[in-house]
């Protein structure tokens, strides 16, 4: 697979140098989804940033989000009529936009709860501040992914420590080889 077609889709705020996603880009040479603005994100001009950047792809992609990112993936798929532009996706750490507080910082971001129309994994921490793990493992269902409990690692970002995170890179490259469901 071209390393072009696998996509990165930073959460609020992007992902910063020493981020497992930006050090992924590094290593090999995926493609992040740049935003128009990283601190006010509206969903509309992201899943429209999204849909851009898939339409420019020579294959069907591989998309790898984290926080919301993971909901960004979820509005497009909800909505776009290219999701077979897309072979599979690695979802970290979702947030739970539906809970008050997070709702108040990042209004219009309600979660979309349908099942996604290719394979997907969950990855969530039991200690994340952003979302409980039961949460995510609902979200997991109702997109139809697969979840896996991290244990605690925090929001699976730079403070976790993960640097390269060769476990969850393993699971990308499962699902590079393997495709739709």
């Amino acid at each position: 697979m071209n390393p072009k077609n696998v996509l990165l889709l930073p959460g609020w705020q992007n992902s910063g140098p020493d981020h497992w996603q930006s050090r992924w880009e590094q290593a090999f040479g995926y493609q992040r989804v740049e935003q128009h603005d990283w601190q006010r994100p509206l969903r509309g001009d992201w899943i429209a940033r999204l849909e851009d950047v898939l339409l420019g792809c020579t294959e069907p992609a591989v998309l790898v989000a984290h926080s919301l990112g993971c909901m960004t993936v979820a509005a497009w798929a909800a909505h776009s009529k290219n999701t077979h532009l897309v072979k599979a996706a690695l979802l970290v750490a979702p947030p739970d936009t539906a809970r008050e507080d997070i709702c108040q910082m990042l209004p219009g971001w309600a979660p979309p709860l349908q099942k996604l129309p290719f394979q997907a994994v969950v990855m969530a921490s039991g200690n994340d501040p952003f979302c409980s793990l039961m949460t995510a493992r609902s979200m997991a269902a109702a997109w139809g992914a697969a979840c896996e409990d991290l244990g605690e690692l925090g929001h699976v970002n730079s403070d976790s420590g993960l640097k390269d995170w060769p476990g969850a890179h393993a699971v990308l490259n499962r699902l590079m080889l393997q495709g739709k469901s």
